[in-house]
């Protein structure tokens, strides 16, 4: 069994973990998708039916106070989260379904970094988010 990166994370900022902490690191370690808080309450409490939505909500608070998660908000209404020590990549999100599509891209992140250096700046960082339907339907 590997260790968690979360787990190390939270041991490294002095976080106390908690059997409940510990249940929802390992939500947040097996998530492939951005889940929001209920989501995340919805994994850890078929885990630990003891959990409940307030722990739940306070850990990802503390999580990303820490800089342990990151925030997204899409448009939807809903805060979701990622952990924030991932390679740098951007989100499409598709306005029908929801669906948040990681991708990177070497032309895009090169034609940022160019209109940086022409408005006089060296890029920092960025975050891009695109909002699209699909051009034809999935099902």
């Amino acid at each position: 069994m590997t260790t968690s990166t979360i787990l190390l994370r939270c041991e490294a900022h002095g976080l106390r973990m908690t059997e409940q902490r510990r249940t929802i690191v390992a939500v947040l370690e097996a998530a492939t998708d951005h889940p929001d808080v209920e989501e995340l309450y919805n994994r850890a409490s078929a885990a630990d039916p003891g959990i409940s939505l307030a722990t739940v909500y306070r850990t990802v608070k503390l999580f990303e106070e820490t800089g342990i998660l990151e925030k997204h908000e899409f448009g939807d209404g809903r805060a979701r989260y990622e952990t924030s020590d991932r390679e740098h990549h951007d989100h499409l999100i598709d306005m029908n379904s929801g669906e948040v599509i990681e991708f990177i891209d070497a032309e895009i992140e090169a034609l940022q970094e160019k209109i940086a250096a022409k408005l006089g700046y060296r890029l920092m960082g960025h975050r891009l988010e695109l909002y699209g339907v699909p051009l034809k339907d999935k099902s």
